[in-house]
């Protein structure tokens, strides 16, 4: 089982005083949900059902058969239906592979997709990983994930617009992750909240660190550029705090106005010299040969909200993530400790 690396070699200097201001989770939850509500940025990042009709010349009424059938996979904002970019990516692969021509050889829509897991939240590796387990072991479970960050994916949740939100969410005054959260928001509601991974988060810089970035102070430099995540992201709000903690101004960071929307475009960025260094997942460096220079260890949970319709689709799911094969095809992702995956740390259903 790979294990976060808890070695003290080259790990960001962190200033061990308390910022200025600390908020409570229902304060700070109060005022991201305030944001999320006026924001229009996740509108920005997906797609109209209009617009993919655009997109592949077909007519709406197809693009909402193809939602149905589960062949594009869609998420609710309300009473809008918004499609992912990567979502339209992954259908032109799809189409590319399977032309619609073998449409006979299809297995009956009633034995596939009998209720659409809609999972939305953070963007994770594991998450991606479980999507493509899942496919190979279970046909017929249908997951359709949305990544518009922590607060985004809870807020859906909380909307009854999803089944599973995936959320890394840091509460600065008791310094615990998500469950403050979910307090604060899911008063009756019946949910459960498993825990997927702890993982690893800090600086991601080009090979070799050649702007020589150790400490949160060196984000001041003016040869320094940052690559910032999404307002709402949990990777964000992590930021945030820790700038904060070192009473630094995110006016007097060079980038942090630049935003990406997962973790391996912000490490993307820095592999093609747009940025010096970003804030992400040790598991995003490594896939792009870049070093990592680790800051905090944090808890990624799934919660999942019962229904009638979801109750058997989330068993088959929570299963799965409790199987030993499943635990067995994570063992060699780096970053990450598997050691309590499976585990239910709150249950009220």
């Amino acid at each position: 089982m790979n294990k976060c690396n808890k070695t003290k070699q080259n790990q960001i200097k962190l200033n061990d005083s308390k910022p200025k201001y600390i908020e409570t989770a229902p304060n700070f939850f109060y005022n991201k949900m305030r944001n999320w509500q006026e924001g229009t940025k996740l509108e920005d990042q997906t797609f109209t059902p209009d617009e993919i009709a655009g997109i592949f010349k077909i007519s709406k009424h197809t693009v909402y058969e193809l939602i149905k059938r589960g062949e594009l996979n869609a998420f609710k904002v309300g009473n809008k239906m918004r499609i992912e970019q990567s979502e339209v990516d992954r259908f032109k692969e799809d189409m590319k592979a399977a032309p619609r021509v073998e449409k006979k050889n299809k297995t009956p829509e009633n034995s596939l997709h009998k209720y659409p897991i809609k999972i939305t939240g953070s963007h994770d590796f594991v998450i991606e990983h479980l999507l493509k387990f899942a496919r190979t072991k279970i046909t017929s479970l249908s997951l359709q994930p949305a990544f518009i960050g922590s607060l985004e994916g809870l807020m859906t949740l909380y909307h009854g617009d999803s089944d599973v939100a995936a959320i890394h969410l840091l509460d600065p005054a008791s310094q615990t992750y998500n469950i403050p959260f979910i307090n604060q928001l899911f008063v009756h509601e019946p949910i459960t909240v498993l825990r997927l991974a702890a993982r690893e988060q800090g600086f991601i810089v080009k090979r070799g660190n050649p702007k020589k970035i150790l400490e949160f102070e060196d984000l001041l430099r003016k040869d320094v550029t940052f690559i910032n995540r999404q307002k709402g992201s949990g990777t964000r709000f992590i930021f945030d705090y820790y700038i904060s903690l070192h009473d630094i101004a995110p006016t007097d960071i060079s980038g942090y106005s630049t935003e990406e929307w997962n973790h391996l475009a912000t490490a993307s960025s820095v592999s093609r010299g747009v940025g010096d260094v970003t804030f992400g997942i040790h598991s995003a460096a490594s896939q792009l040969d870049l070093d990592f220079l680790p800051v905090t260890n944090e808890q990624f949970d799934l919660v999942f909200r019962w229904n009638d319709q979801n109750k058997e689709a989330l068993e088959t799911l929570i299963n799965l993530i409790q199987s030993s094969s499943f635990l067995e095809s994570c063992k060699n992702m780096e970053g990450y400790d598997f050691s309590e995956l499976g585990q239910i740390i709150y249950d009220r259903h």
